[in-house]
């Protein structure tokens, strides 16, 4: 059993509709974990650029969407505290076959937000030390607020249709994370 999130994400997004909840024990320092994280990009892992080209596919076949796929370079970083937590986030109307994306000019800008269509992601990774068995335990949590009954409409079934790859990317992403933390390079 792992204990609730909190911390920053809780400040940056306390209301939402959606989450999706990971963890992973890495044998590694905070700060390597840390600088690992924010390293990651989809192109560290095959089946992750695979699910989201699919994703992606309509978009660039219709003409929305061109050149790399989404990836972390998109995401704005909310806040950081120290090595144990970041908060990375997307604004946009995610169902859309260009997500919609709308630039994030500051935290505030991202946590003042209520634009009618418009949800914003946060996604939190928490990183917790045992000091005595020198692993940590990686935590991230995806919330999605939906700030009207329209882009919640829109949303959920968006939402319940990639879900279960969304839970493959996480977990995919925080195994590349433990490989990349891990290794001697």
């Amino acid at each position: 059993m792992t204990t609730p999130y909190t911390g920053l994400l809780d400040t940056i997004l306390p209301c939402y509709r959606f989450v999706e909840t990971h963890h992973i024990s890495i044998r590694a320092t905070p700060a390597r974990i840390m600088a690992c994280i924010r390293a990651y990009r989809t192109r560290h892992d095959l089946l992750v650029r695979i699910a989201i080209g699919m994703r992606e596919l309509p978009a660039r076949l219709l003409g929305y969407r061109a050149g790399r796929m989404l990836d972390l370079d998109d995401f704005g970083i909310l806040g950081q505290d120290g090595d144990t937590e970041i908060v990375f986030g997307l604004m946009g109307a995610f169902w859309k076959p260009d997500y919609g994306l709308v630039p994030i000019a500051s935290p505030h800008a991202f946590t003042s937000c209520r634009r009618t269509g418009l949800c914003r992601l946060a996604m939190g990774f928490r990183i917790t030390a045992d000091q005595d068995t020198g692993h940590a335990t990686v935590m991230t949590q995806t919330r999605v607020d939906c700030p009207d009954a329209t882009s919640y409409r829109r949303f959920a079934p968006y939402w319940y249709a990639i879900r279960p790859v969304s839970g493959l990317i996480r977990h995919r992403m925080l195994g590349q994370i433990r490989a990349m933390a891990t290794s001697d390079s």
